[in-house]
């Protein structure tokens, strides 16, 4: 099986992320539309993406809203 180009493939809300993650260009537009405009790669969470336990795309752009959800409620 061909390893995933995190460069090139398409990105959709159920594409696992792999031991082979990147943050791309690729990815990145794909969680700018999922996200918003207001879309940024951050260290914590490029640390979450890459922490080993089973997640989505789908679930990286969930927990990225929920992380600024988060933040905005914080006092």
């Amino acid at each position: 099986m061909k390893a995933f180009d995190w460069h090139a493939d398409p990105i959709s809300r159920a594409t696992v992320i792999t031991t082979s993650y990147r943050n791309t260009q690729n990815v990145r537009r794909f969680l700018a539309r999922e996200c918003g405009a207001a879309f940024r790669f951050d260290r914590p969470f490029m640390a979450w993406l890459k922490d080993g336990a089973d997640k989505t795309m789908g679930d990286a752009a969930d927990e990225w809203l929920r992380r600024q959800a988060e933040k905005r409620s914080s006092p």
